[in-house]
């Protein structure tokens, strides 16, 4: 498995290059984190991500690689280790037309970003793209084209858990960026 990268390093530059990997619609929790793994932690589930559909995923993915699918990614179960795995691995996004409603907030939660984009499906396997996630308005992926796949848009909120590795880290930072109260 290669070496993983601290999400702090995962930030999202304009100009940062993301190879993509193409999966179907309906991808479960039950491929993104195999019950038969779940006792040993996400360092013993990550390994054993999606290989019932590509097997060689966690062996080849790097970070900052996204994953294009279609419609219905992370449905089944509410385990948060199926998006946790993905992010243990490094994969920096999800571009999907929708995702189950637990697996987008379990993702959000622990610094996974989803984009939901309608056309996520015209990206092709192994193709660069980037992310535009500073421009006003709705984010928008950027295809080896040029083409902009117009994405809905993330909550400010939202890209705080991310840009912040979860949920447990942004309160974190609020906590010790809190003054103490003076008598």
């Amino acid at each position: 498995m290669n070496a993983r990268v601290p999400h702090e390093d995962l930030r999202w530059p304009e100009t940062a290059s993301h190879r993509v990997w193409r999966l179907g619609a309906d991808v479960d929790t039950d491929v993104l984190a195999p019950g038969a793994y779940m006792k040993l932690g996400i360092e013993g589930i990550a390994p054993h991500c999606l290989e019932a559909l590509r097997p060689e995923f966690a062996r080849e993915v790097r970070a900052g690689d996204v994953i294009a699918a279609g419609p219905g990614f992370g449905i089944g179960s509410s385990r948060e280790q199926a998006a946790g795995a993905l992010r243990h691995l490094g994969v920096a996004a999800v571009i999907a037309p929708s995702y189950s409603g637990l697996f987008f907030r379990n993702a959000f939660n622990l610094g996974l970003l989803l984009l939901t984009c309608r056309e996520a499906e015209t990206l092709a396997e192994g193709e660069p793209v980037r992310l535009d996630l500073h421009t006003a308005g709705a984010p928008a992926v950027v295809a080896a084209d040029g083409r902009r796949l117009a994405c809905d848009p993330v909550p400010d909120f939202l890209l705080a858990m991310v840009n912040a590795g979860g949920l447990f880290n942004l309160l974190r930072e609020r906590i010790s960026s809190k003054k103490p109260e003076t008598p």
